[in-house]
């Protein structure tokens, strides 16, 4: 009878590589951002944070003692009374029509600039520069340079040619306010769209021409819907800031007129009428406007990108 033996079975050494553990790699990385974060939180999120707990109380700043927690009664008011509710349709009418006609002017002046001609980088230069213009100052401009009655530009061409001269602001207020708005947003458009056009593949617009497909015909079936997630991108970012829109309004007619959108309201409740309760309330559904729109803008910023992966 023979014994058998058998090895005893020995675990294999781990070898010491000297790398710290994922975890402690992956915290090293983020450790820079953190400043960056704490002060994002600071100044973003308790201020927002607080505006939300006082949305919930009747507190008005001249009688601090009498606050007291009231519910959703203070979102009520703001969706309930007819002030209020106009304001939030004046915002609503406001955004649409500056971002349609800044969307049509944009797409014009960007088909125009795709083209090659002599002193295209002057006149690119001069487009973009409304939008560079401070917002007060823009409005400003448009307020007592254009549209005055006695010296603006405007009246000043219209007594040139014989025409009548109107008082611009107060005949249509909410129409100088929206003209003001397109010119400082058409560049922004413009930029957008202008990318969206030279990011076309030229081969197949070539291919078109070859064809016999006219101008025409290229640009509604080829470059039209080259360009909708652009055309989406530059709607949505013009929204998010159409809606938060407050110097146009407050330089040029004070929110008279009809002209009061909602964050014009919400700088008459919390600075005029010291309804800081009531202020907080709608200031919180201007911010969840603009969450929801920005939803929607970083879904078309993240498809654009996935697109221009697949073709790289």
């Amino acid at each position: 009878m023979t014994a058998t033996t058998t090895a005893p079975t020995t675990a294999t050494p781990v070898r010491a590589t000297g790398r710290p553990p994922a975890r402690l790699r992956d915290w090293a990385t983020r450790a820079p951002l953190l400043p960056a974060l704490i002060f994002m939180i600071a100044v973003t999120q308790l201020p927002f944070v607080a505006t939300l707990v006082i949305s919930f109380f009747d507190w008005n700043s001249l009688y601090p003692k009498a606050r007291h927690f009231t519910g959703v009664d203070n979102y009520r008011q703001v969706l309930t009374d007819a002030d209020l509710r106009h304001s939030v349709w004046t915002t609503v009418l406001l955004t649409v029509a500056v971002v349609l006609v800044s969307l049509v002017l944009g797409l014009a002046l960007a088909l125009l600039l795709d083209r090659r001609f002599r002193g295209r980088g002057v006149v690119r230069t001069l487009l973009i520069a409304p939008f560079l213009v401070v917002p007060v100052a823009a409005a400003l401009l448009w307020k007592h340079v254009l549209y005055n009655p006695e010296y603006g530009l405007l009246n000043g061409l219209l007594h040139y040619v014989g025409g009548p001269q109107p008082d611009w602001i107060s005949n249509t207020p909410l129409l100088a306010v929206e003209a003001a708005l397109v010119w400082q947003w058409t560049p922004f458009m413009m930029l957008i769209l202008l990318a969206g056009l030279q990011s076309r593949d030229q081969q197949q617009i070539e291919a078109a021409r070859v064809d016999g497909a006219s101008d025409w015909q290229i640009f509604r079936h080829l470059t039209l819907p080259h360009l909708r997630r652009y055309l989406e991108l530059g709607a949505l970012l013009g929204s998010i800031y159409i809606v938060q829109n407050f110097d146009a309004v407050f330089t040029i007619t004070s929110g008279g007129l009809g002209t009061a959108n909602l964050p014009y309201t919400v700088y008459q409740s919390f600075y005029q009428a010291h309804e800081n309760g009531l202020a907080s309330a709608a200031g919180v559904l201007v911010v969840i406007g603009s969450i929801i729109i920005a939803t929607f803008a970083l879904r078309v910023v993240s498809s654009l990108f996935r697109e221009e992966v697949s073709r790289a």
